[in-house]
Parts: structure tokens; C-alpha cells; sequence
């Protein structure tokens, strides 16, 4: 891990609002995200790399709820429940958003999602078990970058809503 001098806009917007964090470099695994015929583990090997618990580095997730883009913000060590995401935002359902819609709609690129600046501001939804912890882990704006800042503050950075959304799951990396 080293320090990051160069910002990208997640960074840049903390700094400008004043909000304490820390940026976390890693170096990405040779074959980051995962074999072809696997998902993406990109919220573990951050967890990993950094040495941090799975459960306190969340993964960012781009959904549909009625038509609408949203962000589903939960540990890495969860799967997004899309009922659960639905009822939170009042919705009649949810869904995945396909990849490039992600991407074109947030700015950043998939396994470097952050829920911070994106180019279009999305209504945010964290994961309710997150704010328990002292600090949490997002991505920075870039695969291989995380930010840890307190979950009080990606609340108030984001506007986000604080819902139970996702599950538990058991699996090795």
C-alpha cells in the first residue's frame, strides 16, 4: 500500500467537504475479478489486499428499481437482496443494471464503482449492517483505490437511505 497523491472525483469530493478519510492503494491481483465463467470478487480482494474483514469493505452496485438507476452500497461478504432493495425505495422491483449502463451512468468503471461523485447522482441505498461498524471501505473511483471513511459520512456525502438489502453469504475467496 502506498500514498495516493493524484485524486479522483470521490476523493476530491471528500477533501472539498471536509470529511475525514483515507485513501488505500493495493496492488490488483494479476487476474483481478475473476476467471471468465465466475462473478466478479473485486469487494474481497480489496478485503484482502488490505487486510481488512470482508464485511467492512462494500461493494457498489448499479440497479434498476422501477426503471430508475440506483446504487446499492453493501459488504462484500453479502449478496444485494433485490426484493429487499425494492422495498426500501418503494419500488415494485429491481434489478441488476447491465455493465455499460453502469459504467456510462456513474462515470467509473465496473470493480471501481464508487458510490461518491458519480456522474449522474443516483439515489443511494446503504446496507444497514454497515453502519454499525466504526469505518468502512468503498472504492475510491478506481480499481485498486478504496477509500475508509466512517458510515455517517458516506450517509451524509451521498444522502444515502439506510435499509437492510442484502444477505449474509458463506464462501471463500
Amino acid at each position: 500500500m502506498r500514498v495516493v497523491t493524484g485524486g479522483t472525483r470521490a476523493i476530491e469530493t471528500l477533501r472539498r467537504a471536509g470529511i475525514a478519510h483515507e485513501v488505500h492503494e493495493y496492488v490488483l491481483p494479476e487476474r483481478h475479478g475473476a476467471a471468465r465463467d465466475e462473478r466478479p470478487q473485486y469487494g474481497l480482494e480489496a478485503a484482502a489486499a488490505l487486510g481488512v474483514a470482508a464485511a467492512q469493505v462494500c461493494k457498489t452496485l448499479v440497479a434498476v428499481a422501477d426503471g430508475a438507476l440506483v446504487l446499492a452500497v453493501i459488504p462484500s461478504d453479502a449478496s444485494l437482496d433485490l426484493k429487499r432493495l425494492a422495498a426500501a425505495l418503494g419500488a415494485h422491483r429491481a434489478d441488476l443494471a447491465d455493465p455499460a449502463a453502469a459504467e456510462r451512468v456513474t462515470g467509473y468503471v465496473v470493480g471501481g464503482i464508487s458510490p461518491i461523485a458519480t456522474r449522474r447522482r443516483l439515489r443511494t441505498v446503504l446496507e444497514e449492517r454497515a453502519t454499525a461498524l466504526t469505518t468502512i471501505h468503498v472504492s475510491a473511483g478506481r480499481r485498486g483505490l478504496q477509500l475508509s471513511l466512517a458510515p455517517a459520512d458516506l450517509v451524509r456525502v451521498t444522502a444515502a437511505l439506510v435499509a437492510p438489502i442484502s444477505t449474509i453469504e458463506s464462501r471463500d475467496l
